[in-house]
C-alpha cells in the first residue's frame, strides 16, 4: 500500500495499462496499490523463475553447490529454468511491447525481482557478468525503464553487490 502513491505520482493523468505476473503475491501487490488502470493482462512471461521440485533437501544443497559453482544465470534448476531461460521469455516479452505499442500512455509491469532485474538486462543490453553482479529490489522497490524513441533508459541503477567480472557498469 505504501507503493501506490509513489506509482500514482508517476503514472499521473495517464492512460495506464498493466502487465502483472498471474502469481497470487504480484496479483495481491497489484491490488494493494490501489490503481485504476484502463486495462491489466496476467502475463505469464512475467513469473518469477521456476525452480522445479525443490522438496528434497539433500538434493537442494546439490543444487545450490552446482549453481554457485557453474554461474546462476546459465545453471538450470532440476525440473526447473536457468537465468537465462527466464531471459529468453522475457526477450520476447520485451520484443512485444517494441512491436505492438498497447493502448496505453504508461506500461506498470508487476513482475519479481529477478525477472525485474532481466528486463532491464535485456532492455539496455547489460551483459551476464553485470547481471550476475547486481542485487535485486527490495520488495515493492520500483525502477522506471522509459523508451526514448529507440533507447531505453533507467531512472536509478540497482543495487551492486560486487563489481561485474567483465568489468561493464549500469551507465
Amino acid at each position: 500500500m505504501a507503493a501506490g502513491p509513489r506509482v500514482k505520482e508517476l503514472v499521473g493523468d495517464a492512460r495506464l495499462g498493466v502487465y502483472v505476473s498471474p502469481y497470487r503475491r504480484t496479483l495481491h501487490t497489484l491490488a494493494l496499490l490501489g490503481l485504476s488502470p484502463a486495462w491489466t493482462v496476467q502475463e505469464p512471461r512475467l513469473r518469477e523463475q521456476d525452480w522445479g521440485n525443490l522438496q528434497d533437501v539433500d538434493g537442494q544443497r546439490r543444487q545450490k553447490v552446482e549453481r554457485d559453482f557453474f554461474g546462476h544465470f546459465f545453471y538450470r534448476l532440476a525440473s526447473g529454468e536457468s537465468g537465462a531461460d527466464v531471459d529468453d521469455r522475457l526477450a520476447a516479452f520485451l520484443i512485444e511491447l517494441r512491436l505492438a505499442p498497447p493502448d496505453a500512455d504508461v506500461l506498470l509491469i508487476v513482475t519479481h525481482g529477478l525477472a525485474m532485474r532481466l528486463l532491464t538486462r535485456r532492455a539496455l543490453g547489460w551483459s551476464v557478468p553485470l547481471f550476475e553482479s547486481l542485487s535485486n529490489p527490495e520488495p515493492c522497490e520500483d525502477r522506471v525503464l522509459s523508451l526514448d524513441g529507440t533507447r531505453w533508459e533507467l531512472d536509478r541503477p540497482f543495487p551492486q553487490w560486487k563489481t561485474a567480472d567483465d568489468g561493464t557498469t549500469q551507465a
